[in-house]
């Protein structure tokens, strides 16, 4: 009979012990899970801001690309790229021989002209003064009237010959200033003042400007700078013009550059079956720190509350029957009650109260791996809910 307890005297301790490890567990573990304290937040002064994201190429909203009127060879480059020019400051040269010869002989083509008019005007005034003496004689009958007519067509072919040189002399005029306008256009000048951000022509090189005018450099107003955003169809009807924005670049993303909307382009680029519209921006660059080409982050402010009292996101809830109603909790000696609270706008992190609650009040904040509350949920009613910054 002794033999036959053994094994029972093992079990009873194993079942002891485990029920001491419960009891342990019971007391000690689950006492220290319910001590822990709620997690809590407190209301403060902030700002909201509910935003259009879209991305953009940043490049200078004034800039010209001049150009050569005149074929030849590029004699002379006075600028090089990244070099600051006033208006009217010397660019560049084109050979000018071709047309310096072509004006020196319009020249002499002008002053042969001018010769034979004041050779044809001396012959006018010698016919109109022996067909006046002419007249006077054959009115008393001492000439035969074939001379009286002779004289007179002679007098009439004298004045057709200075009408006709004086025509050719204004041709040729206009031909010599012409070719004097096209030796000007050898020597290039700057049409603005800005940077010289481009050279698309060497020192050397021959220009052709018989079908279109080759372009030789450009050149750029860097101190007001434009962005070219692309916007989505779906966010291009909440944009409008005069509309407030601001933006970031990839070398500075912690500053922001302010502008505002100067226009919406109607006609839209179609990028793998995305149609994207341009909306342009303004902005100063007065600093020079904003270059040709950048990327900008843009973000469109539709709306915002600057200095209102917000709490995160997740205090607020609203219960099914609530119909819209927005709720806190605000811990206090009765516990931590729903207060009614009206919210206004919200961003993907907090939430302006309009009324309920005042800054430096706390709210609390539902367990991190907590479902929904029982018959509320904790998402925002809709129609409240903002799109926040897409980054």
């Amino acid at each position: 009979m002794p033999s036959a307890r053994r094994p029972f005297i093992p079990i009873l301790a194993i079942v002891l012990v485990l029920a001491l490890g419960a009891l342990a567990w019971w007391k000690f573990g689950s006492k220290s899970q319910q001590a822990a304290p709620a997690a809590t937040a407190v209301a403060s002064l902030g700002d909201i801001e509910i935003t259009v994201s879209a991305l953009g190429k940043i490049g200078p909203k004034t800039y010209v690309d001049v150009g050569a009127q005149l074929s030849g060879q590029l004699e002379k480059l006075h600028v090089d790229v990244g070099d600051r020019v006033e208006q009217d400051t010397l660019l560049a040269e084109i050979d000018p021989r071709i047309y310096e010869s072509q004006v020196e002989g319009n020249r002499a083509r002008v002053d042969s002209l001018k010769a034979q008019l004041s050779e044809r005007q001396a012959t006018l005034e010698l016919a109109r003064a022996t067909h006046t003496r002419n007249q006077s004689v054959a009115e008393r009958g001492l000439i035969a009237r074939e001379v009286l007519d002779t004289s007179a067509a002679q007098l009439k072919q004298a004045e057709a010959q200075i009408v006709s040189l004086r025509a050719q002399l204004k041709e040729a005029q206009s031909t010599l200033d012409g070719n004097i306008a096209n030796l000007g256009y050898s020597r290039i000048y700057a049409p603005i003042a800005g940077t010289v951000v481009s050279l698309t022509a060497l020192e050397g090189q021959t220009l052709n400007a018989n079908q279109t005018a080759p372009t030789i450099l450009r050149i750029a107003d860097l101190d007001t700078m434009t962005v070219t955003a692309q916007v989505a169809e779906a966010d291009i009807v909440r944009i409008q013009t005069g509309m407030s924005a601001w933006f970031t670049t990839l070398g500075q993303p912690d500053r922001r550059w302010q502008g505002e909307v100067r226009q919406i382009q109607p006609t839209p680029d179609i990028v793998n079956e995305v149609v994207l519209y341009k909306v342009l921006i303004d902005v100063d660059n007065s600093d020079g720190a904003l270059l040709p080409d950048m990327t900008a982050q843009v973000f469109f402010t539709v709306s915002e509350a600057r200095g209102v009292v917000t709490v995160p996101i997740a205090a607020v809830f609203s219960p099914p029957q609530s119909r819209g109603q927005s709720f806190v909790r605000v811990p206090g000696p009765e516990g931590t009650p729903p207060r009614p609270v009206q919210t206004g706008l919200r961003d993907r992190e907090k939430v302006e109260i309009v009324s309920g609650l005042a800054e430096g009040d706390t709210v609390l904040l539902p367990p991190t791996n907590a479902p929904a509350a029982a018959g509320g949920s904790m998402r925002p009613p809709m129609g409240m809910m903002g799109p926040g910054p897409r980054r």
